[in-house]
């Protein structure tokens, strides 16, 4: 099944489409993920240093008693100031834009700065709320002011990189899936309907050769150098096919006066025995010559299509074999009509009617439907075939007479005529084995129902 799925060009470039750009969206995030940080990084260095550099210049602008009250505020919006810096403290030194931010905007000022995760690290009242199990983080800057006096400023800190994935990200994500495999499967579509459209067009040929041409105006360069190619290919092989057929009949029809002339020459031959024996070998003779003219006009000639009842036309063949004196019989109904060619499906039926007789001695008809298909079974009372040879008899001039009698005569195309009718009609014809004692092969002829 995924085997079948993936060996189709649609799937495939499909497959591609979706994967090229799945991997091209992932660059594109991870590359925006990093600009990101980088821009966060920068940002948060610059406010960082801008409040720090704010605190400080108000602390140095204002009498040492009266500090106090700016702290409380300083307090309440992040900062907490001390006045008395612990002596101990531990942390990593800051990323390079915090630093350069603060001596840009301090000059020259003696500080030292520490990244801490701690808890006696503030923490902003917003986060806090939301998650109250986060990580406490600041920035610590140890200072001291114009009077000399020591002070700690501990900003609090947000995570440093926060989630990509939140809010509707997975909601949007597939929205967005959805939307580039319709896209791909419609560019997939319309990128192998010229591909489908040969095939279909190559499977046709085989059917109907007199069919209409491939359009050469549509598509791009490289779909119309195809059509051009498939419809000269099909022209050769038409003309190829007519000069065959037109060969044949010609050597048919002048082999019927000569032929004709030795009819008429043994009827003086006086030996009685001998007559008949050179009239039964001119007879075979002519017979080939007509069944290989028809067989040649099967491959070829084509009928117009139309509806055909087949209850009426099977009805109609055993009864005509009836008034021959052949013994058939017809059982079942269709009750549906096939778009066929009637008279080549005529002869496919009476082929497979006169191999049941000629082989098996009688023939019995049975019509069904299976599966949206109309389905004519032939039975016969011959002896049956090797499993091996079922095949082997639709070659042409294979009458495999090991297994058959000898004075059956034929040429060995009936059968291969009526899979070529089948065939055209796109429908199938096999033989298989009864297995019982006085039923020989069964003919299975399946055509699609209108």
């Amino acid at each position: 099944m995924i085997h079948s799925f993936t060996g189709s060009m649609t799937a495939r470039i499909f497959l591609i489409l979706i994967g090229g750009t799945i991997i091209s969206v992932v660059l594109v995030m991870l590359l925006a993920s990093y600009e990101r940080k980088n821009l966060e990084t920068r940002i948060r260095s610059h406010h960082v240093a801008e409040r720090v550099a704010q605190s400080i210049h108000l602390l140095d602008a204002i009498p040492a008693s009266s500090r106090q009250p700016v702290v409380d505020i300083l307090d309440r919006s992040g900062i907490r100031v001390s006045l008395s810096p612990s002596a101990a403290l531990k942390g990593n030194p800051p990323d390079k834009n915090t630093l350069d931010a603060l001596r840009e905007r301090l000059g020259n000022r003696k500080m030292i700065v520490l990244d801490r995760t701690d808890e006696d690290c503030p923490v902003l009242k917003r986060q806090n709320d939301r998650n109250p199990a986060q990580t406490h983080r600041c920035e610590t800057i140890l200072a001291t002011l114009n009077d000399g006096t020591p002070i700690q400023l501990d900003l609090a800190q947000r995570d440093r990189f926060p989630p990509m994935i939140r809010g509707n990200f997975l909601k949007n994500l597939l929205l967005f899936l959805s939307g580039l495999s319709l896209l791909a499967l419609i560019v997939a579509h319309m990128a192998t309907k010229p591909l489908r459209r040969l095939a279909k067009a190559a499977h046709e040929l085989g059917r109907n050769l007199e069919q209409e041409p491939l359009p050469v105006d549509e598509g791009s360069t490289e779909v119309r150098e195809a059509a051009e190619a498939f419809n000269t290919m099909q022209s050769s092989i038409r003309n190829h096919i007519k000069e065959r057929t037109f060969m044949l009949a010609a050597i048919a029809h002048d082999l019927q006066t000569p032929l004709t002339r030795l009819r008429l020459r043994l009827e003086k031959v006086a030996d009685e025995k001998l007559r008949a024996s050179l009239v039964a070998d001119l007879t075979a003779t002519q017979a080939m010559v007509t069944e290989g003219l028809e067989f040649a006009r099967t491959v070829s000639v084509e009928e117009r299509l139309e509806l055909v009842d087949l209850d009426s036309l099977i009805e109609a063949i055993c009864n005509d074999a009836a008034d021959a004196g052949w013994e058939v019989t017809c059982s079942g109904k269709i009750g549906k009509t096939a778009l066929a060619f009637p008279h080549s499906l005529r002869r496919c039926v009476a082929n497979l009617l006169d191999n049941a007789v000629k082989y098996g001695k009688f023939a019995h008809v049975m019509l069904e439907v299976k599966n949206k298909k109309a389905v004519i079974s032939i039975i016969d009372g011959g002896s049956g075939l090797p499993e091996d040879q079922l095949e082997t008899v639709f070659q042409p001039f294979n009458r495999m007479e090991h297994s058959r009698s000898r004075d059956s005569g034929g040429t060995g195309l009936g059968l291969t005529i009526a899979r070529i009718i089948a065939e055209k009609h796109k429908g199938s014809v096999k033989l298989s084995n009864v297995g019982t004692d006085d039923l020989g092969l069964i003919a299975t002829l399946e055509l699609p129902l209108s």
